[in-house]
């Protein structure tokens, strides 16, 4: 029985892998270079006339916020505006707004929408401070992104050409992750793992797949196709805490063209998030757990063993050798070191427990915290998302 268990769980974990490379891998190895700062892409006379206004909302970004709008402001692009939606801050996010405009060389491109600290009843703070942004907005695009976000000067306009030339209704790119610190290092990869395996690139691009995904930090959208659907003012947008895949959900289930680009040479963030909690630890930690058990079995004088030192050890090697090949795929990919592969068990049962609390707290309804707003769970249909999305 003991045999074939250990045998069962090599296949298991050996087919996960190699289904989640066929699954997250859209280009065999190789990354898009669409998405570069030496792009191809040619600034055409199709970019004249569609302006452009960038949405940047931001509560208490002291620390991100100077670096962001300065990025903005110097883009190589000559139709836009840079609206920031001051969410209430209160530390020091306003007066650096205050300082870019009276002092940077292209101030006059910045607008800053200051709104109070109290929500409207039925809204999430980032939902509500883009459709005010938006309310100011009148460019033919808009640009949604975060206040820790750092741009390229060839940003926009690589995305304005890739979205005009391709006839895309919302154009998101995947951005740059900056990993200081060991911690980052460590859990950015499995949270990188987890998102892909939900929500595959190729998968997201097929018109034909329902599978939606935007990545907050950079979201392009064709003012029309806002307005048709009627923006974040929308009911099921309103109170959302997953608001650029549910943006993405309704732009594609109403025919619109949906494209997640490679956008790692254009924008950096320094972020993470979170992935799936069951079956975490199966894949995550018992494989690195069997070269142990199999030197514990070698100095055991036990007779009778249905599992043989050698069978652990060879199980250990099928095991081990797809994951920490998937694992060094991924940390190219995020310029992590090699040797951070072998943090896969540590980063695993770190986010076991994280996810194991975010579940009860979904549950119970404890609500969530997030910038000194605590959002409770009073839809129901908010909390069965937020826990489908965690556990499924």
């Amino acid at each position: 029985m003991l045999r074939f268990l250990l045998w069962s769980h090599v296949l298991g974990v050996v087919g996960f892998y190699l289904v989640l490379w066929f699954r997250t891998n859209p280009n065999g190895g190789k990354r898009e270079t669409t998405g570069r700062a030496g792009s191809t892409f040619d600034a055409t006379e199709t970019n004249k006339g569609r302006t452009v206004s960038v949405i940047v909302p931001a509560r208490n970004e002291e620390h991100n916020i100077r670096r962001c709008v300065e990025s903005l402001l110097e883009q190589d692009y000559d139709d836009y505006e840079v609206i920031v939606v001051d969410d209430g801050s209160t530390d020091g996010t306003p007066l650096i707004l205050d300082e870019l405009m009276a002092s940077h060389p292209h101030g006059e491109r910045l607008y800053v929408l200051r709104l109070r600290n109290d929500l409207p009843k039925g809204w999430a703070g980032k939902p509500h401070a883009i459709h005010k942004g938006t309310q100011e907005a009148p460019g033919d695009w808009l640009l949604f992104t975060d206040a820790d976000t750092w741009h390229a000067p060839g940003a926009l306009q690589f995305a304005m050409t890739k979205a005009l030339n391709e006839g895309i209704d919302l154009l998101s790119l995947v951005t740059k992750q900056e990993l200081p610190g060991f911690w980052n290092k460590v859990m950015m990869p499995m949270a990188y793992i987890g998102i892909t395996l939900q929500y595959p690139i190729k998968l997201v691009n097929d018109p034909q797949s329902q599978v939606a995904l935007a990545n907050g930090q950079y979201i392009l959208l064709r003012r029309a196709v806002y307005d048709i659907l009627g923006g974040y003012a929308r009911p099921d947008l309103r109170n959302t805490l997953l608001d650029d895949r549910d943006l993405a959900r309704i732009v594609k289930k109403n025919g619109f063209r949906l494209q997640l680009a490679d956008g790692h040479g254009l924008v950096r963030v320094r972020m993470y998030r979170l992935l799936q909690l069951i079956g975490l630890p199966i894949v995550t930690i018992i494989p690195f757990l069997l070269p142990l058990l199999g030197w514990l079995k070698g100095g055991s004088r036990r007779k009778g063993d249905s599992i043989s030192t050698g069978e652990l050890y060879s199980a250990a090697l099928l095991e081990l050798g797809p994951i920490l090949a998937y694992r060094r795929w991924i940390d190219k990919v995020l310029n992590v070191p090699w040797y951070y592969a072998f943090t896969h068990p540590l980063a695993g049962a770190l986010f076991e427990g994280v996810l194991a609390q975010s579940t009860w707290r979904v549950l119970m309804r404890k609500g969530v915290d997030w910038r000194g707003r605590h959002y409770y769970s009073a839809r129901e249909e908010t909390a069965k998302a937020i826990v489908r999305d965690i556990i499924s």
